[in-house]
């Protein structure tokens, strides 16, 4: 699209989950354009930066706007046309590229190359053209296919630059805006397994209770899914003349687990965007978990005993691509001669966990079985799922909070005098990647950017110094916690 067109086509509201009205950067002196622009035009991000520069940036370096353009995607997208004939058609890129299906542009991802990058992703016009949601995984949303942005601002500035509508399905305090959001967030193979069920497990909780007095709101103590992955803050919404600044603004860089591995959108700005995603990502994982460590002596042995707890995720943790994810415990115990004297889940940053020798792992992942029952990356194969992931809780009470704390038993033949432990986690498992390097869909060099977390508030030091004593029913001996409040309820 030309420059000159850019800018004779004030923009519409970017997008994504979040507002739809215009607000704009406090004293603007731009004169409005009179004209109402069309749908080539809507459809465009690039024309939404004009009036909504913040969203789009945060947009730009989220992994809504990379969807179509993530090379692991692209992979597995080819490697499942190639191994079902096509017959997988557009499981894919129905989520990943949702305009370009959507226009009839594209029926199975091999041509994404081939069009323009304004129907790639998850873009503003995919998001604001949402008009009802007649499922609850896969996709089941129902475009208008117009020229009116939706949101939920009653009343927004500048009708003159496209038309607006409000609906439910933006307001973070209706039902409507989780379904929204979650009906992508839920796949089912078609072999039938529910391989991605942040929805349904958001559901289960207590977060996703509705008010009892009216159903179409979250409960006082619940959380729909913008609450989380959309920050709000104070101020304009827009760059356009008269344009309020008091308006709750809503992040559009939908933090999650995922980051980018190439340098999206380009070589200058990529980088950048990925240190902030990385950055946005870290401040959601300070409160995801809690963790206890306890020490017991038993003879010239000890027992150590690790406790974890879904604290903050409003679903299980990790969500997503379950089958995909690695999220594992780490430990290393030392004696008095800081000689080690035991360690689990210990690799390398370019060690796949799955070839590690480790009977005491802790593994915190789904794994997938195919029709034969035989376990597979492959999701397009996929049947049936087992899990172990954390839940959260499903009642909103202390009881329900206290039945989800997780713990796992290691047996050490000398007692140490400090132990160290974390939870790990990659968005997806090195040996996932290298089995599509393997098939030559996917570039080694993909594999040298995964990222490898650690997840802060599980990052624990026990010694005999800094440990309390446990005064459960049970004797864990002495325990270190994230935090007085954030340690498991047995232990005290």
């Amino acid at each position: 699209m030309v420059l000159e067109r850019r800018l004779s086509t004030l923009p519409s509201l970017l997008g994504l989950l979040g507002l739809l009205g215009l607000a704009a950067a406090a004293g603007c002196t731009r004169e409005p354009e009179p004209a109402t622009y069309d749908l080539e035009a809507l459809r465009d991000p690039e024309t939404c930066a004009e009036c909504h520069p913040v969203h789009h940036r945060e947009w730009l370096g989220s992994m809504h706007a990379y969807a179509a353009e993530d090379p692991v995607f692209r992979a597995m997208n080819a490697k499942a046309q190639r191994e079902t004939d096509g017959e997988i058609g557009d499981f894919c890129v129905r989520c990943h590229a949702p305009v370009a299906v959507e226009l009839g542009l594209t029926q199975d991802g091999l041509n994404l190359d081939t069009l323009p990058r304004e129907v790639q992703g998850v873009t503003c016009w995919f998001c604001h053209q949402v008009e009802a949601v007649e499922g609850t995984h896969n996709n089941p949303l129902r475009l208008a296919m117009d020229a009116v942005m939706r949101g939920d601002v009653l009343d927004p500035l500048g009708p003159d630059v496209h038309d607006v509508g409000q609906s439910e399905l933006f307001d973070r305090n209706r039902m409507a805006s989780s379904a929204m959001c979650g009906s992508c967030h839920d796949i089912v193979t078609p072999d039938g397994a529910h391989i991605e069920r942040t929805f349904a497990e958001w559901q289960a909780t207590f977060y996703g209770d509705p008010d009892p007095d009216d159903l179409e709101r979250p409960a006082v103590y619940g959380l729909t899914c913008n609450d989380c992955h959309m920050n709000t803050s104070t101020g304009a919404i827009a760059d356009y003349p008269g344009v309020r600044g008091d308006r709750s603004r809503h992040s559009h860089m939908f933090a999650g687990v995922d980051v980018a591995v190439s340098e999206f959108p380009d070589a200058e700005l990529g980088p950048v965007l990925r240190e902030e995603q990385l950055a946005e990502i870290a401040e959601q994982r300070k409160t995801s978990l809690c963790a206890s460590l306890c020490v017991r002596e038993e003879g010239a042995g000890a027992e150590l005993t690790v406790w974890l707890h879904n604290e903050g995720a409003g679903h299980s943790w990790p969500s997503g691509a379950g089958a995909d994810r690695r999220a594992w415990v780490e430990l290393v115990a030392r004696d008095g001669a800081e000689a080690v004297v035991y360690s689990s889940g210990v690799v390398t940053e370019d060690q796949p966990i799955a070839e590690l020798d480790d009977a005491d792992l802790w593994l915190l992942r789904d794994r997938v079985f195919d029709t034969s029952g035989a376990e597979t990356h492959d999701f397009w194969k996929a049947a049936s799922v087992e899990s172990n992931l954390l839940p959260a809780p499903e009642g909103f009470g202390s009881s329900s909070d206290a039945e989800t704390w997780k713990l796992r038993s290691y047996a050490l033949d000398s007692a140490p005098t400090r132990v160290n432990m974390r939870v790990r986690l990659r968005p997806i498992g090195l040996e996932v990647l290298a089995e599509l390097v393997a098939s030559g869909d996917l570039d080694p060099a993909v594999v040298e950017r995964a990222s490898t977390f650690d997840v802060a508030p599980t990052v624990l030091e026990w010694t005999a110094e800094t440990a309390v004593a446990s005064s459960g029913e049970v004797d864990y001996g002495s325990c270190v916690s994230s935090s007085p409040g954030c340690g498991a309820p047995a232990l005290k």
